[in-house]
């Protein structure tokens, strides 16, 4: 594992982080049957929902068309961390939206749907969204890619 490069090394981590934690909340947990779980009150409770869209389940495609888009990101963020070998921040971005995409297509495979259960609350207002470790990755990923890079694979 060693030699292979930092985006790389990021995107199985993520993926698989995010794969372990759908594996324990949604199903040793229980949390597909259960529906809600309280962790921590008022702040951060756990809610099932099946996200068969793009972020806060908008409609989009099809699940097929929105796997085959989350390839296409992959496969030109991946060529392009090949070829401008940019510095370890940016790579570990691009691991995070890599390993954070494929996550999520591999909730569309096998469920039909990404599932999501995080969701924080605070202070009377009741969250009505619900998010994953993938989500997470991919929006810091996205983030550290804007922020880190000039459009060109190098920092800005």
């Amino acid at each position: 594992m060693r030699s292979l490069a930092p985006f790389t090394r990021m995107a199985i981590f993520i993926a698989v982080l995010d794969q372990i934690t759908k594996l324990i909340v949604v199903h040793a947990m229980n949390l597909k049957e259960v529906g809600t779980i309280l962790i921590y009150q008022p702040y951060i409770l756990f809610r099932m929902a099946w996200n068969e869209g793009i972020n806060f389940g908008i409609p989009l495609a099809n699940r097929w068309v929105l796997i085959g888009l989350a390839a296409l990101i992959c496969l030109w963020i991946i060529w392009w961390m090949m070829r401008d070998r940019p510095k370890l921040l940016v790579q570990f971005s691009a691991g995070m939206v890599i390993g954070g995409a494929v996550g999520n297509v591999i909730d569309r495979v096998v469920y039909g749907a990404v599932a999501d259960f995080l969701n924080p609350s605070c202070c009377g207002y009741d969250n009505p969204y619900s998010f994953n470790v993938a989500d997470i990755a991919i929006f810091m990923g996205a983030l550290g890619l804007i922020f880190l890079t000039n459009g060109e694979g190098e920092p800005g």
